[in-house]
């Protein structure tokens, strides 16, 4: 067998079940191991808990050789058999290799049962939504049964290898005093990787028989296992402080959290003017009915398609150019805050005489708050974005307030955006549309037009804070217009690509890292200073790719 195919179905289900396995990389075991200030009692505990594992994926992998059809399929599941019963056989010594004695033999707790019992249940042909029969007689179903069991193990051993690989990235190799170093190196092993590509081919092969249906019944196994390590790392008793989840930092009686975010591309999946250009078009009358002309007379869907063509066209083409005069001048060394403003002003004239051309050609005349409203509702928002939203304001235990800051040209289309998942409290800083009873007359209401304008809302949020605990801010964006904001908060996180948000940073002197990479950072300066110095590193903005990254690190699981 060669190496894993990117399509194969083992790559597939991982790169599906990130939004569930970045929990573990950002939970405080992980967090605090990677920092290398992980009580060594917590790990003892750890490492006795992998015991039960490794009895349990022995146990698992006799049962799928078993079952296993294909005689070279049968060789490389006894190998990883084999590879398991060596390291349960030696692991006192391994442990010891790593620096620490392995306590002696506890029991399992909770989230460890779970997973073993899940684990054995499934290759002992007990899946749910599955009907097994009580004796596996034929092929096929003996060699589906093999495939599922390799599916709820697969994960739990590319989860290990993925997250230790990404705290490998982040220690120094002149560095021996990381304690934890040489259980990291273990696991980003070229031995360890053979090992997890190994069932990961085996895997594979063993799915290519399986019908639609069986598919998915092995990826929601995979997804179960997934969730079920995830909830044993986060499980792991913890005594120390820890920097995660960010909404637990410190009791709620002291401590007063403020999220601010961006809406457009950063909540949604479309643009809203994009959004509303669509409703406006969709919305008008076909043809140019003539007669008279009222004030709220529309353009015909044909003309209204046109035009909005020639807007979008221009504003991009003048964005461009705005970017491209800004990166023109001389690159700064330092991270030069005055002179990012200073360049921004002219991100403001642009967008400023951009929306009025939006409102001289008269695309946003006509249009139904109703049909607003219902449009909104259906708006696709980012994968986990508006997870995140309902679990932090239902969090009774924590006082959070959300705020949107965004130059979106109607905040009904926010507010409603946000109601289907019943947000209402969602807080709503944008510019709006004006409306004669409930039909818009083409103008608009600017109140957010730049980004000194949406530091403005910021700072004045604040201010109207009434509060007596002590504030957090962590503000969500990913376009050059939240720059300022990003830079303000005590932790600005940018998500998604922007190349020029990358640029303008880039050449202003901002530094982007990795929020775990940051994060781990924060930690070493919980456990050695007593608390994290959020206002200590001007000009740092932390990127992600996801939401489910955002919750991970304010939320946890």
């Amino acid at each position: 067998m060669g190496a894993v195919d990117q399509e194969g179905i083992a790559r597939q289900f991982w790169i599906k079940s990130k939004r569930h396995w970045i929990f573990a990389m950002y939970s405080p075991f992980f967090l605090s191991l990677a920092a290398g200030n992980l009580e060594s009692h917590s790990f003892l505990h750890f490492i006795s808990q992998e015991v039960h594992f490794l009895k349990a994926f022995a146990q698992a992998y006799e049962l799928a050789e078993e079952c296993a059809d294909d005689d070279e399929d049968k060789s490389a599941i006894r190998k990883l058999r084999e590879r398991v019963k060596d390291r349960l056989k030696n692991y006192e010594t391994i442990v010891r290799e790593w620096g620490f004695e392995l306590p002696p033999e506890s029991t399992s707790i909770v989230a460890t049962a779970k997973y073993a019992d899940f684990l054995l249940a499934t290759a002992s042909g007990k899946v749910e939504g599955e009907k097994v029969p009580g004796k596996i007689a034929t092929p096929f179903e003996r060699i589906k049964l093999a495939a599922y069991t390799l599916g709820a193990m697969a994960p739990c051993i590319r989860l290990y290898a993925s997250i230790c690989k990404e705290i490998h990235h982040l220690l120094d190799p002149e560095d021996s005093s990381h304690i934890y170093r040489k259980w990291v190196d273990n696991y980003c092993s070229e031995n360890f990787e053979v090992s997890t590509q190994q069932i990961e081919e085996v895997l594979d092969k063993l799915s290519i028989s399986l019908t639609n249906e069986e598919l998915e019944v092995l990826e929601k196994l995979y997804l179960q296992a997934v969730k079920l390590k995830v909830d044993f790392l986060s499980a792991q008793p913890i005594v120390q402080q820890t920097i995660v989840p960010l909404s637990g930092v410190q009791g709620p009686a002291d401590f007063h959290l403020t999220v601010f975010c961006d809406f457009d591309m950063t909540c949604t999946a479309v643009d809203s003017s994009a959004f509303l250009a669509e409703i406006a078009i969709i919305t008008a009358p076909r043809v140019d009915l003539g007669g008279s002309e009222t004030k709220l007379t529309r353009m015909s869907s044909a003309d209204l398609r046109k035009t909005w063509g020639v807007l979008s066209a221009q504003y991009v083409e003048e964005h461009d150019q705005c970017i491209e005069s800004i990166i023109s001048s001389e690159r700064v060394g330092n991270f030069n805050y005055e002179g990012l403003s200073k360049a921004l002003e002219q991100l403001a004239d642009f967008e400023k005489r951009a929306n009025s051309r939006v409102i001289q050609t008269g695309v946003l005349k006509g249009l139904s708050v109703q049909d607003i409203k219902r449009a909104g509702q259906q708006l696709i928002f980012q994968d986990g974005c508006r997870g995140f939203f309902q679990k932090i304001l239902r969090n009774e235990n924590s006082k959070t307030d959300v705020h949107v800051l965004s130059y979106c040209w109607c905040g009904d289309l926010i507010r409603s955006a946000f109601s289907s998942g019943d947000l209402n409290v969602v807080q709503v800083h944008s510019n709006e549309l004006a409306y004669e009873e409930t039909i818009s007359t083409g103008e608009i209401v600017r109140k957010v037009e730049c980004p000194m304008e949406k530091l403005q809302a910021f700072n004045d949020i604040l201010k109207d804070c009434n509060t007596d605990c002590q504030q957090l801010t962590v503000y969500v964006g990913g376009s050059v217009g939240d720059l300022l904001c990003l830079l303000k908060a005590d932790i600005g996180i940018v998500i998604g690509s922007s190349p020029s948000l990358q640029r303008l940073g880039d050449h202003f002197g901002i530094s982007f890292v990795p929020l775990f990479s940051g994060m781990v950072k924060k930690q070493k300066e919980l456990v050695e200073g007593g608390s994290p110095n959020w206002k200590g590193q001007p000009g740092v903005l932390y990127t992600v790719s996801s939401w489910a990254e955002i919750h991970a690190f304010i939320l946890g699981s």
